[in-house]
C-alpha cells in the first residue's frame, strides 16, 4: 500500500501547498482518530490493528509532501512499524494461546507468570512508541520535520498524535502485564520457538539502529 501511494504521488500536481491540503488535513485527523480509538479498545488484536492505521497515516502524510526527506521517512516508518507491529501481533497470539481470550480485562498479570515474555512486551511497546534509540523515532522525526517545513501548524496535531501513541502503548503494556493474574488461565512457560520468533523481529530493528544507512542511504 505504501509503495502504491509513493507511485501515485508522482502523478499529483507539483504544488501540494494548495491542492493536497485537504488530503493532508484528512490524514492528520485520521491518525489522531485512530489513536483515540486504540484507547477505547478492549480487544488486544483490534488495538494493535488500529495502531497500524495511525502509523500508516503518517506514511501518507510524508508521501503527500513529495519531498526526498518525506519519502525517506515514510520508508523508515513502513519498515520499522512492519517489524514492530508483527512482533506485537506475535505477542498477542502467545497471550491468546494461554488465556483463550483477547479481552484485556481478562488477560492480565502475565508478568508474574511469564517474565521473559514480559521483557519482549516491554521492548515491543517501547519500539511502538518510538523511544530512542529505536529506528522508529528516526522515521517519526523525519516525517515531523518534513511536515513542519511544509506547514509549521502541523506540529500541533503531530504532537497530539505522538502523545496518544505513547498513551495507548503504555495502556496495552500495563493492561496485559500488570495487575492480578487470572487464575483460570493455564500459563505454561514460553517455548523456544516463541523466543526465536520474537528475536527474529528484534534483530533487524537492532541492526537498523546500529546502521540506519541500510535504508536511509549514505
Amino acid at each position: 500500500g505504501g509503495y502504491g501511494i509513493a507511485r501515485i504521488t508522482t502523478l499529483l500536481p507539483t504544488t501540494p501547498q494548495t491542492t493536497l491540503l485537504p488530503l493532508i488535513a484528512l490524514a492528520l485527523w485520521g491518525s489522531i482518530m485512530a489513536n483515540i480509538i486504540c484507547l477505547r479498545q478492549t480487544d488486544l488484536k483490534s488495538l494493535i490493528a488500529y495502531s497500524s492505521v495511525g502509523h500508516m497515516a503518517l506514511v501518507i502524510l510524508a508521501l503527500l509532501t513529495k519531498t526526498p526527506w518525506g519519502l525517506t521517512g515514510a520508508m523508515i516508518m513502513m519498515i520499522a512499524h512492519g517489524l514492530t507491529s508483527s512482533m506485537t501481533f506475535c505477542l498477542a497470539n502467545t497471550a491468546y494461546e494461554r488465556s483463550n481470550t483477547r479481552t484485556l480485562i481478562i488477560a492480565t498479570g502475565m508478568q508474574l507468570t511469564l517474565p521473559l515474555l514480559a521483557t519482549w512486551w516491554l521492548l515491543a511497546n517501547l519500539a511502538n512508541m518510538a523511544l530512542p534509540p529505536s529506528i522508529n523515532i528516526i522515521g517519526e522525526l523525519s516525517i515531523m520535520s518534513t511536515l513542519f517545513y511544509w506547514s509549521p501548524t502541523t506540529i500541533i496535531p503531530l504532537a497530539i498524535n505522538t502523545l496518544l501513541t505513547a498513551t495507548y502503548s503504555l495502556y496495552m503494556l500495563i493492561a496485559t502485564q500488570r495487575g492480578k493474574p487470572n487464575t483460570t488461565m493455564y500459563m505454561y512457560p514460553a517455548h523456544t520457538r516463541e523466543h526465536l520468533l520474537l528475536a527474529l523481529h528484534m534483530m533487524p530493528l537492532v541492526l537498523l539502529i546500529i546502521n540506519p544507512t541500510l535504508i536511509t542511504g549514505p
